[in-house]
C-alpha cells in the first residue's frame, strides 16, 4: 500500500498539469476541473494494478480523466434537471470562463462556447488534437478507439465546430 501511494504521488507530480489542462478545456469550469483532477488521481490509485504498459501512463491517466469528466458532467446535468423539475432553487447559469490569457479574445470565446455545445466525443477529439496537440495515437489511446476512427471523427467534429461558429472554410 505504501508503495502505491509513492507511485501515485510520482504520477501526480509528472502528469497533474496534463490532467488539469484537459479537464479545464473539457469543462471550461475551474470547479469541475478541480473535481475531475482529484477524482482522476483517486481512481488511478485504485486502478494502479491495471496499468500494464508503463510507457502509456499519460494516455491511461487522460482516458481516466475523460471518463471522469463524462461522469461528472452527466451527474451535474441530472442534478440540474432534478433541481429545475422540483423547483427547489433557481437554476444558476454558469458564465463561461475562458483561459485568462485569452479572456478578451472574442473569437476564442465564440469557439469555446461552440465547443461546449458539441457532444462529448467530438469535444474530446478536438481538445486532444487541436488544443493539447496530442498525436493521433495518443488520442486513440485516450478514447479507446482506432487511429482511423480518430481521423474520421476529428474531421467530422471540426466540420460541426466550424458550422457552429459560422465558418465553413
Amino acid at each position: 500500500m505504501h508503495q502505491d501511494i509513492l507511485k501515485i504521488e510520482h504520477l501526480y507530480d509528472c502528469y497533474h498539469r496534463d490532467v488539469y489542462h484537459f479537464a479545464l478545456y473539457y469543462t471550461n469550469s475551474k470547479q469541475e476541473e478541480e473535481d475531475i483532477t482529484q477524482e482522476t488521481f483517486f481512481k488511478a490509485m485504485k486502478q494502479l494494478h491495471n496499468l500494464k504498459d508503463k510507457d502509456k501512463v499519460k494516455t491511461w491517466l487522460l482516458s481516466i480523466a475523460r471518463n471522469t469528466a463524462v461522469d461528472i458532467h452527466r451527474r451535474q446535468k441530472i442534478k440540474r434537471l432534478l433541481t429545475e423539475k422540483l423547483s427547489l432553487q433557481p437554476v444558476l447559469k454558469e458564465i463561461p470562463k475562458p483561459l485568462e490569457i485569452v479572456e478578451k479574445n472574442e473569437q476564442w470565446q465564440a469557439v469555446q462556447e461552440a465547443l461546449m455545445t458539441l457532444k462529448s466525443h467530438d469535444r474530446t477529439i478536438i481538445i486532444c488534437r487541436m488544443v493539447k496537440d496530442y498525436t493521433i495515437q495518443e488520442t486513440a489511446a485516450i478514447l479507446g478507439i482506432s487511429e482511423v476512427k480518430v481521423r474520421v471523427d476529428f474531421h467530422r467534429a471540426m466540420a460541426r465546430l466550424r458550422k457552429k461558429v459560422g465558418r465553413d472554410d
